[in-house]
């Protein structure tokens, strides 16, 4: 069985030891390891090689998530491999049930064209911009549409600079000629075709992607794809997702009629009509449809970002067809993969019972500021105690700080963050940033460094003083800088 040493300091040392301690049945063996530090998450990768004698006899040891420093220089250092786990010691146990299941999110079947919803009324370099947003989001196809009785002169100009860039296009047009004009200039795929209009496909090398005649002219659409595939040419076959209420079940079931008309064939499902047209969050409405779609083995989804609600519809896209993808290919629920797609609310948002931030804060000797958030409220605690409520207005006079404007300011962020994951049920994390998952983009991480003192940490006259990795806003002008503390025992 695998020997594991857990590093921490002295604050979480027995919380951890009870969250090990409750993994049952244990899939390895386990050590803490408590290395003369208060505060775990200011743990560095050069403190642990000062104080953490070799040999060391495990498989594996496992830091802080906030531990910050070079941890391969460590695993040469120890001779065997230093990991962070995860921020949280209470996510733990999800931490090693999702390594032991290999979750891989890197693959994925379906393809993602982006809508340019107003591409005439925008300039070839305006269009290429918005590609390359799209694309870093995670389209994998660009899709030009046309507009009803708009000119689009700058077409060919539009695509041939979008295949410049090395992205594939499509052109989407109710106009025969457009989707001539597009195909010749070089497009990949051209939306939509009806049975109709498939002589276009005959004088372009472009993929088409066919529709019905009307949404529930099924007839049609099975009409357009036999003659398609007489003819040995690649096409994708779209039976049109309808708005609620306006048929959205009936249209789902004509997806269903026509993967079990034809097994083998590529289809495509546009869903703006449901994500723009549906004013609820579209992480969600992504999560059921990509689910859909996964079920029916499409090969691509269309979607544009038009309202502002649908502002993240890429990413969600993203995301959503790699988790269903998994999900389907482990025949397993789409649970445990990630929490991109969990956007206001958290699964576990509340780690810590009342009770335990009580034993937490009762060992605390110092005047550092510590915040945290059970499912009762706020706790603001240091040496001096706890303060306790669920309005930050309410708790400010009870810190003390109407003096210290730096750390005022400090602290009503803090708190400022605390209310909203208390009210909405999100994880809080002192001196991180609220996680939205896939709705905002993260902020950078650097892993080797503790953060940098900030501009409200300082008083006139002393040095500054520096949050740290677990929380801490500073009470005194006297708590350690980073650098001397680094090697300090009382934190």
């Amino acid at each position: 069985m695998e020997h594991i040493i857990f590093l921490t300091g002295r604050l979480a040392q027995h919380n951890l030891e009870k969250v090990l301690a409750g993994m049952q049945p244990p899939s390895f063996s386990w050590e803490v390891r408590e290395i003369g530090l208060q505060v775990a998450g200011l743990m560095t990768a050069d403190m642990i090689r000062r104080r953490v004698e070799k040999p060391v006899q495990a498989d594996r040891i496992m830091v802080p998530g906030r531990c910050r420093g070079d941890l391969d220089a460590l695993t040469q250092h120890f001779g065997l491999p230093v990991e962070r786990g995860p921020e949280e010691l209470k996510d733990i146990p999800r931490h090693f049930n999702r390594a032991a299941q290999h979750i891989d999110l890197s693959h994925h079947d379906i393809l993602i064209f982006a809508e340019i919803v107003d591409a005439p009324r925008l300039s070839v370099l305006d269009i290429v911009s918005r590609a390359r947003l799209l694309a870093k989001d995670g389209a994998d196809a660009i899709d030009l549409g046309c507009l009803p009785a708009t000119p689009f002169d700058h077409l060919e100009d539009a695509v041939r600079a979008l295949k410049a860039e090395g992205f594939r296009v499509s052109v989407d047009s109710l106009d025969a000629q457009e989707l001539l004009r597009g195909g010749r200039a070089g497009a990949d795929y051209l939306l939509s075709l009806t049975i109709d209009k498939l002589w276009v496909a005959d004088e372009t090398a472009a993929v088409p992607v066919l529709i019905p005649r009307e949404p529930q002219d099924e007839a049609s659409l099975y009409a357009a794809i036999d003659a398609m595939r007489a003819r040995g040419k690649p096409f994708l076959a779209d039976s049109i997702l309808d708005p609620i209420p306006f048929g959205l079940l009936a249209s789902l079931c004509r997806y269903q009629r026509l993967r079990e008309r034809y097994p083998d064939i590529d289809i495509m499902m546009g869903v703006g009509n449901l994500t723009e047209l549906t004013e609820a969050d579209t992480s969600g409405i992504n999560a059921v449809l990509f689910g859909i779609a996964a079920e029916l083995r499409a090969g691509a989804v269309l979607t544009t970002q038009v309202s502002g609600h649908a502002r993240r519809a890429v990413k969600e896209a993203d995301v959503a067809r790699r988790v269903m993808y998994a999900a389907r290919e482990h025949q397993s629920l789409p649970k445990g993969y990630t929490d991109a797609l969990m956007t206001v609310h958290a699964k576990r948002p509340f780690p810590d019972s009342e009770a335990e931030i009580a034993d937490t804060a009762a060992a605390v000797r110092d005047p550092n500021f510590r915040v945290q958030v059970s499912e009762s409220g706020l706790h603001v605690y240091n040496r001096d105690g706890i303060r306790r409520g669920t309005d930050p207005f309410a708790l400010w006079p009870q810190l003390g700080l109407d003096d210290d404007a730096g750390h005022a300011f400090y602290m009503g962020v803090e708190l400022a963050r605390a209310e909203i994951a208390w009210t909405l049920g999100k994880r809080y994390t002192q001196d991180q940033p609220l996680d939205w998952g896939c709705a905002a983009d993260p902020q950078a991480q650097d892993l080797l460094h503790q953060c940098a003192p900030g501009p409200t940490k300082k008083r006139p006259g002393t040095k500054a003083n520096e949050k740290g990795g677990t929380g801490s806003a500073q009470a005194a002008p006297s708590t350690p800088t980073q650098e001397s503390r680094s090697d300090a025992d009382d934190l």
